[in-house]
């Protein structure tokens, strides 16, 4: 299907007039065929923004409120839509995305409630008849940069809280669902949102580069938001850093599940089954590391391997399984190298392997992973995972934090004091006891430390990166001066 970009309300090709494909992961066939911006589209765009940004920065919060409590009923109306679209375009299954559409209204809901809570303070002030206070206003124009992987979450998060809070949003779409992020513009339309608040920009893999320097460079464009490989995050934070611009950044996970001695050990496993193989693999939080004490890992190992070979795997457009299509052959040839660099080091498959024409993969399971194999720091963004053995807590924790990430993590054990001294020493931003590595809520604060990026989505957090806290004060004309 040929798709336009959105640019002022108005459906846009490029300026060129060139365009790129994008095909089915699993039939090589083209789905979408999109505008391949430029430079000079994003010109367009951001131009567009900042006009609309006069008018929706002085719009008054309760009517930012309600057009957004409509946009989130338009997103669950067009569920049906988002999944068709976005599964032929990623491979995933229909599950998943459905699950996409149901977080995203919450978030947009989310932040219709977060627009009446831009509030400052009155601060007290030295200076007599002075009144001081800080006050939150609304920055600009912001970039919000989306991947393929939650194509509907990630693409709203980027975008709706800095809405709520009265900027104006040129949204990157991904080379890989475009189609997807070109609908989520027009559901906002449809749920009121005024021209030019959302507009989307497509491009080609090829054109990535010039188009993401041309955002993060040009003069109207006040804050960027990236969530994506820590690789493309590192580029983007030094381009804009030359520019002395903001850069909030969600990136790449190596998520470690510690399973304690005392753990509920089918809790432990079905944990790990969800974490590790929803959207095979393809989330930022996926569970990667799987650290288990050395006295019981025989036999989760034994259990999880069971459970992971009851997941169906299978073209999602046609079937309902558990595991659909990763998002292209490059996810498989990694996965691949992973797995035959482990197994030639000693490593074990427990449960399925890597195709060898396919990108529909088992859940795969490759049992005592050591630090000298890549399966142990390198992040596999695919439907495999590793088990590694520890001889202790203290070990677990070591092995845990022995990676350059810092996402999400895990612990399971029904000792809660020394599962929270556990959680509490593992380096990441985001920690469950008790539960699996992947887990969202609009209200949560969401980021990691170290390679994971810097900075919160989420609630009151995501406001503060949204927004300028600025001190204002109202003074005495006839004060003393010293001179």
């Amino acid at each position: 299907m040929n798709i336009d970009m959105l640019i002022g309300g108005t459906p846009t090709q490029s300026i060129s007039n060139e365009m790129f494909d994008r095909k089915n992961p699993v039939t090589g066939e083209v789905v979408t065929t999109a505008p391949a911006a430029k430079s000079g589209d994003v010109d367009l765009a951001v131009k567009a923004a900042a006009d609309a940004f006069k008018t929706w920065s002085k719009t008054g919060p309760s009517e930012r409120r309600a057009i957004l409590l409509k946009v989130a009923e338009e997103f669950q109306a067009a569920v049906a839509d988002f999944m068709q679209i976005a599964a032929q375009e990623t491979g995933a299954t229909k599950v998943w995305l459905g699950f996409n559409v149901k977080v995203a209204s919450g978030m947009i809901r989310e932040a219709a409630a977060m627009t009446t809570q831009l509030k400052g303070e009155v601060i007290p002030t030295d200076k007599p008849g002075s009144l001081a206070m800080s006050v939150r206003r609304p920055v600009g124009v912001l970039v919000g940069m989306a991947p393929w992987n939650a194509p509907i979450i990630l693409a709203v998060r980027a975008v709706v809280m800095a809405i709520a809070c009265g900027n104006t949003v040129v949204l990157k779409a991904s080379e890989r669902c475009p189609h997807t992020h070109r609908l989520i513009a027009e559901v906002f339309q449809r749920g009121g949102l005024p021209k030019g608040v959302l507009n989307v920009i497509t491009h080609s893999a090829d054109d990535a580069p010039e188009v993401v320097s041309a955002l993060i460079a040009h003069p109207d464009v006040k804050r960027i938001n990236f969530t994506g490989s820590t690789r493309v995050g590192r580029i983007i934070a030094e381009q804009a850093g030359k520019h002395l611009k903001p850069v909030l950044l969600e990136l790449g996970g190596k998520a470690p599940l510690i399973v304690l001695e005392d753990a509920d050990l089918d809790a432990a496993v079905n944990a790990s089954a969800f974490g590790a193989f929803l959207n095979q693999g393809q989330i930022c939080m996926s569970t990667e590391r799987i650290i288990v004490d050395d006295s019981i890992a025989d036999e989760f190992v034994r259990r999880f391997a069971q459970k992971a070979k009851s997941l169906t795997c299978g073209d999602a457009n046609k079937q309902d399984v558990i595991l659909g299509s990763v998002v292209d052959r490059d996810i498989i040839d990694r996965v691949r190298h992973l797995v035959d660099d482990a197994t030639g080091k000693g490593a074990v498959i427990a449960s399925g392997g890597v195709p060898d024409d396919s990108t529909i993969m088992p859940a795969t399971i490759v049992d005592k992973v050591t630090p000298d194999m890549d399966i142990y720091r390198d992040e596999s963004f695919g439907p495999v995972v590793a088990v590694l053995r520890a001889r202790d807590a203290d070990h677990a924790i070591e092995l845990a934090n022995d990676n350059a990430y810092g996402l999400s993590a895990s612990v399971f054990g029904s000792d809660i004091t020394r599962a929270m001294r556990v959680a509490d020493a593992i380096e990441s931003g985001i920690c469950h006891i008790n539960g699996p590595t992947v887990a969202d809520e609009a209200q949560m604060p969401f980021g990691g430390v170290k390679a994971s990026g810097y900075g919160k989505f989420g609630s009151l957090q995501g406001m503060e990166q949204f927004t300028e806290l600025r001190w204002i004060t109202i003074e005495d004309p006839h004060q003393h001066y010293p001179f």
